[in-house]
């Protein structure tokens, strides 16, 4: 009995099917009103917290997701929230703590650019909000988003986690250097 081999294309489709069925984010997007009563939401903050270092980062079933890095620069705190598990935000916590200069752009966002750049393949694009802290794929770019109205979804535009933070607070991350590191 002469056995025949599957033809190429059979192949093509069933490694498809695979790599769609691990997506990252399951097929799960964040809606408007998702975000806003969204209550792991961190609250900007000078308290002082045990810093882990980013072999402590955690370790569970979302990867990092729940982990909280924070923002500071003189008596300024600003903690996000990492809501999202994808080789974006993996590399920005093993990373940490790093040390970024932040600037205005566009009376949008703060950004700053982490050298060198994030690992981005793999990982989803988002509709950005306010109050999301983003990663910008063509510029290489960190972002807190605080008027993201008419911005889209875009494959270009990762997202991170989320922070509240009041506009002088992100002001004070202006020009100056800005430490970010993992609290729990």
């Amino acid at each position: 009995m002469r056995i025949t081999p599957a033809p190429p294309a059979l192949g093509v489709a069933a490694l498809i099917l695979l790599l769609v069925g691990c997506s990252t984010n399951g097929g799960q997007e964040r809606s408007g009103e998702e975000s806003e009563n969204a209550s792991s939401s961190p609250t900007a903050s000078s308290t002082a917290s045990p810093l882990l270092s980013p072999t402590e980062a955690p370790e569970d079933a979302d990867g990092v997701v729940g982990t909280v890095v924070r923002f500071t620069a003189g008596g300024t705190s600003v903690d996000v929230t990492i809501d999202e598990d994808n080789p974006t935000t993996r590399d920005l916590v093993e990373r940490s703590p790093m040390t970024l200069r932040f600037e205005e752009f566009a009376g949008r966002e703060k950004i700053a650019y982490p050298e060198p750049g994030l690992t981005v393949e793999g990982s989803p694009g988002s509709d950005p909000e306010d109050g999301d802290l983003i990663y910008f794929t063509p510029w290489g770019n960190l972002g807190f988003y605080y008027d993201a109205s008419g911005i889209d979804y875009s494959d270009a535009t990762i997202h991170l986690g989320t922070y509240d933070a009041t506009a002088d607070q992100l002001a004070a991350f202006d020009g100056v250097d800005v430490t970010l590191q993992i609290i729990n």
